[in-house]
């Protein structure tokens, strides 16, 4: 099977600011889902305008096999993105943005995309612009299930938004993801919010890739140690990627390549990928 989005070796530079991304490479199937994590000015968002077309890039990037930049018109045929900037016309009503998705998409799914609205307190004659910041995520993302897109990139798409419209929404995104041969890019700051929907995560550090692991690897590469004081020299000998104090004990966090010389010594849990994200973003510094 071929991949959904194909990047070998993506790089960007920029005049002023110098190598936004370097040499990142990766590629994603159907059914994979993909956490894109790193602070501000990673290349995060260098990344996701490289894939959306949005400036020129060094490198190969295919989306659903084809170039971004020169063939932008049949990557969006099966491509859709939100974000945490509302890009909603605000001057039209729900209706009226109903219409004109059913007007330009020839896949638009009007009922489907009624259906989902009916499960919302979003009125068809309400103004885009009066909408809450979380109706307006529900309402972008009604619109692109019904367009039944097969590859969707999400940008801080929660951002702002209270529990209730977080559940909500990673409730109707399962339920499309699960409904189709999909692959989804979701980039956010909340590592821990997104950790359960992850098949696989890449992080950014200054442009450059420092971890691009499935999750099941990371479970098996990486444990925390729970361990009394008194075996801190031993286990600091084993370079630990980072460390949190307790009373009497620490937890360590550790390359299973040294599992056997820490047998006996506390308590082993699995690594949370918050936990490691934090470590390799301080050791890349």
């Amino acid at each position: 099977m071929s991949a959904l989005v194909s990047v070998q070796n993506a790089s960007k530079q920029y005049r002023q600011k110098g190598e936004a991304l370097h040499d990142v490479s990766f590629e994603l199937h159907a059914g994979q889902v993909l956490g894109l994590l790193g602070h501000n000015g990673a290349g995060k968002s260098t990344l996701i305008n490289s894939l959306l077309g949005a400036h020129e890039y060094q490198g190969v990037i295919r989306i659903d096999g084809y170039e971004p930049v020169m063939q932008r018109d049949k990557i969006m045929q099966n491509l859709s993105y939100i974000s945490d900037v509302n890009v909603l016309p605000g001057w039209m009503t729900v209706a009226q943005l109903l219409n004109y998705s059913e007007g330009v998409h020839p896949s638009f799914n009007r009922s489907k995309a009624d259906a989902l609205l009916g499960q919302t307190d979003i009125k068809p004659r309400s103004r885009i612009k009066s909408l809450s910041k979380g109706m307006k995520v529900q309402l972008h993302l009604a619109i692109v299930i019904a367009t039944n897109t097969k590859i969707l990139i999400l940008d801080e798409p929660t951002l702002g938004l209270d529990l209730v419209y977080r559940d909500t929404f990673y409730r109707h995104l399962l339920e499309w993801f699960h409904d189709g041969e999909r692959t989804l890019i979701i980039a956010s700051h909340e590592v821990s919010e997104i950790e359960h929907l992850l098949t696989d995560v890449l992080i950014l550090k200054q442009g450059r890739t420092v971890l691009q692991s499935s999750m099941e690897s990371i479970s098996e590469d990486y444990f925390i140690l729970d361990a009394s004081d008194e075996h801190r020299s031993t286990i600091e000998s084993l370079k630990p990627l980072s460390f949190q104090k307790g009373l009497g004990s620490t937890k360590w966090l550790l390359s299973s390549q040294y599992a056997a010389q820490v047998e006996g010594l506390g308590e082993v849990y699995t690594v949370k990928l918050a936990d490691l994200f934090l470590a390799l973003q301080k050791e890349a510094a």
